[in-house]
C-alpha cells in the first residue's frame, strides 16, 4: 500500500512539473514593446512568438521604449518598472534585445566603456532570477539611413555597439540571435527607420523561435545548387546551408565523404577537396531526417554574368542566331537563366507583383539547364558565346550563371553596407526616385513601373541595393571562377560618379565571395549620345586602376540609334580572350586591341605608344581615323595617323606643338585603329586632358 502510495505521489510529482509552462521573457526597448504598431497587444513580436511556439509556453512582452542597455543612459532599463516585472517572472527563457537607444549622443559617446560591463550585470540579474534559466541575447535590429542622425553617428556607433553585444556573447557564454540579418534588405518594413511594421516583427518572431527551438525548417540548400549544376573545379569547395541545430549533415561527391553539424544558428559548411574537371557526379546531403541529392553534376568553369539590358541580350535576337541555336546543343556548357518575375518595359507592373518585389521576389525560380536549342535561345548571348569559347579552348565543363536586368544602374549591383558607408554613395540611398544623383531615366521609368502600388514604401529593380539583394547575396558562397558585366548605359550621364559607382560595385563582390575574383567587363558600344566618349575612356582608365579587371572593346560593333547593337558573339569572345589569357594560361592568346599606355611629344608630332599593339593597321587598309591633337589651347583638330615601327605617329599642320592627342572621340565612333588579331583599340585621352 505504501509502495503504490509513492508511486502515485512521484507520477503526480513528474507530470507536474513536466505539464508545466515554459516562462518566456522577452526583454527589450521599443522593437520588442512594438511601438508604432496598430494592434500592438496582437503583431508585436512577442506576441507573433507565442503563437509559433503554441501551448506549453508563457510568453511574456517586458519591452519599454526609449530603454537603453546602459545604467548611465538617458532611459536605463534596469530602472524601469518592465525590469523589476522581468526579473519577478523569474524566467526559464531570456530574450534580451538592447542596444538601439544607446546609439543616442547622450548615451555611447560618453558612456561606451561602461557597456560590456552593464551588459553583463543584466544577464547576472536574471541568473539570480532563476539560476536555471537559458538567456539569449540579441545582435541589434537595423536602424535604416532614414534615421535623421544615421550620418552624423548613429551609423558608427551602431556598428561599434553591435560589436559589443558580440563581445558580450562570447564572455557570457550566452547565445547570441541576430535580429539584423532578416531586416537589413528590406528597409520598407521600418518606415521610421527603427521599427518594424508587423510583417516586420513576424520575421523576428520566426527568427527568435528558431533560436529557441533549434527548429529551422530542416535540411535546406540555396536554390543555386541543382540537378546538372557545375562546380568549380580545382579549388577547395566550401558548402553550406541549413539545418535543425545540432543536426548532424553528411556530404558526399564521387570518392569524398565529409561531415558537419548545424550550429546553434543552423548553420553549416563542408569544404571538398578541389577536384578535376569531368563528371557526371551524384552530390548527397544528408541528416537523419532529410536527404538532397544533386544528379549530373559537372566539374568544370563557373562564371557569374551580370549587367543591364546588353548582358540580358537573348541569342535569339542576336546576329547569326539561326544558325547558333541549331548548333547549341553541348551537354558540357550548363546554365543557369535568372529572369525577373516582371521586366522593366515602359508599363505598371500591377499590385500582385508590386507586393512580392517587396518580399524580395524578384527572380523567377530557375534551374540548371544543358546547353541546346530551347534553352540557349532565350539566353544571354554574350555569356553565351563566352562560355562556348571557354568551353572550346579547355575542353571542360563551363557553367554560367545569368542575373542581367535590362536598365539597371550599378548601384542595384551594390550590398547595402557598402553604399551606407561609403562617403558618396551613401546618399543614394535617400529618396533615390528623386536622387539626381540616379539618371533621370532610371528614375522616370521606376516610377511608371511602381505607379499603381498602394504601399508606403515601394521597391524596384533599379533601387539601390536590390538586385544585390535578390540577385547576388542568394548566390554567396557558390564557387565561381569569376565575372563577366555589361553595364554603363545606366550610368553614363554622370562620369565622375560612375568612377566611384564602379570600384564600388567590384570590391562589394569580392568581398560577398571572400576572393579576389577576375572582373571582365564590356566598355560602352558606339550610338549618338554625346557623354559616351568620355565614358568609354574612363572605363579604359577603371581597367588600369582596379585589379585583375579587362575591358573587352566594342565601340566597331554599336549602331548610330540602338543601344542594344547585334553583333554579340565579337563581344562574348573578347571577354572570352581576357579570361584565356589571365586565367587559363593562353598566354598566345591576345587579350585585347590596342589599349594606350603612353604618349611622347617630339619635333612637332605625338608619337603614342599601346599595350597589346602588336602588328597595328587600320581594320580596312583605308588610312587611320579619329586621331586628333591639340596644343596648349586644348582645341582639338583632325590628325594625319601612321603606324611607325610600335608607336602610332600622329601630326597635324594646324598644331605645331602638340600637347594633347585622342581617339575615337566621338560618340558613334568610326575609327578603325586594330592589332594584327583584328581587335579594335579603345578610344582614349592622354591624361592631361581632364576636361
Amino acid at each position: 500500500m505504501m509502495r503504490t502510495s509513492i508511486l502515485i505521489f512521484m507520477f503526480l510529482w513528474a507530470s507536474s512539473v513536466f505539464a508545466r509552462e515554459i516562462k518566456v521573457a522577452c526583454v527589450g526597448n521599443s522593437v520588442t514593446y512594438g511601438y508604432l504598431l496598430e494592434n500592438r497587444e496582437r503583431d508585436c513580436y512577442p506576441s507573433q512568438l507565442a503563437r509559433l511556439l503554441g501551448e506549453g509556453y508563457d510568453v511574456r512582452n517586458f519591452g519599454k521604449s526609449g530603454a537603453t542597455l546602459l545604467n548611465k543612459g538617458h532611459r536605463p532599463y534596469r530602472k524601469q518598472q518592465e525590469f523589476r516585472d522581468a526579473v519577478a517572472f523569474a524566467a526559464d527563457w531570456v530574450v534580451i534585445h538592447l542596444g538601439l537607444n544607446d546609439t543616442d549622443p547622450r548615451n555611447w559617446p560618453h558612456h561606451r566603456d561602461e557597456f560590456v560591463r552593464d551588459y553583463l550585470q543584466l544577464i547576472d540579474t536574471f541568473r539570480v532570477a532563476n539560476p536555471d534559466c537559458r538567456i539569449w541575447i540579441c545582435r541589434m535590429t537595423p536602424i535604416t539611413n532614414v534615421h535623421h542622425r544615421f550620418k552624423s553617428g548613429t551609423r558608427d556607433w551602431y556598428e561599434q555597439i553591435q560589436k559589443a553585444i558580440e563581445h558580450v556573447s562570447r564572455v557570457a557564454d550566452v547565445p547570441l540571435i541576430d535580429l539584423q540579418e532578416g531586416l537589413y534588405n528590406r528597409p520598407d518594413l521600418l518606415p521610421d527607420a527603427l521599427h518594424p511594421v508587423a510583417e516586420g516583427a513576424g520575421i523576428l518572431a520566426r527568427t527568435v523561435y528558431s533560436a529557441l527551438t533549434g527548429d529551422y525548417g530542416g535540411l535546406q540548400m540555396p536554390a543555386v545548387y541543382g540537378d546538372n549544376m557545375v562546380l568549380q573545379r580545382e579549388k577547395a569547395l566550401v558548402l553550406k546551408g541549413i539545418a535543425n541545430s545540432g543536426e548532424k549533415v553528411s556530404v558526399e561527391i564521387g570518392k569524398q565523404k565529409k561531415k558537419a553539424v548545424a550550429g546553434a544558428d543552423g548553420r553549416w559548411q563542408v569544404v571538398l577537396d578541389p577536384m578535376k574537371a569531368g563528371g557526371p557526379y551524384e552530390l548527397s546531403v544528408k541528416t537523419a531526417g532529410k536527404s538532397l541529392v544533386f544528379k549530373n553534376v559537372l566539374i568544370g568553369e563557373v562564371w557569374l554574368c551580370s549587367g543591364q539590358s546588353n548582358m540580358a541580350f537573348m541569342v535569339k535576337q542576336a546576329a547569326g542566331a539561326k544558325e547558333a541555336i541549331a548548333q547549341s546543343a553541348n551537354d558540357r556548357i550548363r546554365l543557369y537563366d535568372m529572369k525577373p518575375r516582371v521586366y522593366t518595359n515602359a508599363v505598371s507592373w500591377d499590385t500582385t507583383d508590386l507586393l512580392l518585389l517587396n518580399r524580395l521576389d524578384h527572380y523567377l525560380p530557375a534551374s540548371w539547364k544543358s546547353a541546346a536549342p530551347e534553352s540557349v535561345r532565350d539566353f544571354s548571348a554574350v555569356a553565351y558565346y563566352f562560355g562556348k569559347m571557354l568551353s572550346d579552348s579547355l575542353n571542360v565543363p563551363v557553367g554560367l550563371i545569368c542575373n542581367a536586368i535590362g536598365g539597371a544602374p550599378a548601384e542595384a549591383f551594390i550590398d547595402r553596407r557598402t553604399l551606407e558607408f561609403h562617403p558618396v554613395l551613401v546618399d543614394e540611398l535617400y529618396h533615390w526616385t528623386k536622387n539626381d544623383m540616379l539618371q533621370d531615366w532610371v528614375r522616370e521609368r521606376a516610377l511608371l513601373n511602381v505607379k499603381n502600388t498602394t504601399l508606403k514604401y515601394q521597391r524596384h529593380s533599379y533601387e539601390p541595393s536590390y538586385l544585390y539583394a535578390t540577385g547576388i547575396l542568394p548566390l554567396a558562397g557558390f564557387p565561381v571562377k569569376g565575372v563577366i558585366w555589361y553595364q554603363g548605359e545606366s550610368n553614363a550621364q554622370n562620369v565622375e560618379l560612375h568612377e566611384v559607382v564602379f570600384p564600388a560595385l567590384v570590391e562589394s563582390w569580392r568581398n560577398t565571395w571572400g576572393e579576389q575574383l577576375p572582373f571582365y567587363y564590356v566598355q560602352l558600344s558606339s550610338i549618338n549620345r554625346p557623354s559616351w566618349p568620355h565614358f568609354r575612356d574612363s572605363q579604359r582608365r577603371l581597367s588600369a586602376k582596379i585589379a585583375n579587371t579587362g575591358m573587352a572593346v566594342s565601340s566597331d560593333l554599336g549602331h548610330r540609334t540602338d543601344v542594344h547593337p547585334v553583333r554579340k558573339r565579337e563581344v562574348g569572345e573578347r571577354l572570352g580572350r581576357w579570361a584565356l589569357h589571365r586565367d587559363y594560361g593562353f598566354k598566345q592568346v591576345m587579350p585585347s586591341g590596342p589599349l594606350y599606355r603612353g604618349v611622347e611629344f617630339r619635333n612637332g608630332a605625338a608619337y603614342v605608344v599601346f599595350d597589346y599593339g602588336k602588328g597595328m593597321k587600320s581594320s580596312d587598309g583605308q588610312a587611320l581615323r579619329t586621331f586628333e591633337i591639340a596644343g596648349e589651347d586644348r582645341l582639338f583638330v583632325p590628325a594625319e595617323a601612321v603606324v611607325v615601327g610600335n608607336e602610332v605617329k600622329v601630326t597635324s599642320p594646324e598644331v605645331k606643338n602638340p600637347k594633347y592627342v585622342r581617339y575615337g572621340w566621338e560618340p558613334f565612333c568610326t575609327g578603325n585603329l586594330v592589332n594584327e588579331d583584328g581587335l579594335p583599340a579603345s578610344t582614349f585621352r592622354n591624361e592631361g586632358d581632364v576636361f
